[in-house]
């Protein structure tokens, strides 16, 4: 099975944002492949309100990406927050795949930020 790297916004309304990531899991699920979803786990045991805890966070999520067969960005409006930027500067660096999907798991043409 692939395994795909879930990317979605975090930051701000976070309890929201938390739900969402978990729907688009599911969605990845019924699409046949298996989800990772950084910022489902990292939060747990990490400070995103602290810098240091963050940067780690971000670089863990990376290293996780490289072991990903694809990205799947999924956004609102078209807006992303800073780390997802990252994150998908880094896959177009690496080469990997990137598919885009609005809020309703609709993929979508490739979004600019």
């Amino acid at each position: 099975m692939n395994i795909v790297y879930i990317a979605s916004p975090y930051a701000g309304e976070v309890e929201r944002n938390i739900r969402n990531a978990k729907r688009y899991c599911q969605f990845a699920v019924r699409q046949g492949v298996v989800p990772l979803a950084p910022h489902l786990l990292f939060p747990q045991f990490l400070d995103d309100n602290k810098e240091a805890e963050r940067r780690l966070g971000l670089d863990f999520a990376l290293t996780l990406l490289d072991r990903c067969d694809e990205m799947w960005v999924f956004t609102t409006a078209g807006r992303m927050s800073n780390g997802m930027a990252t994150e998908i500067a880094y896959a177009k660096k690496y080469n990997i795949p990137i598919k885009w999907f609005n809020s309703r798991c609709k993929e979508v043409a490739k979004c600019e930020n």
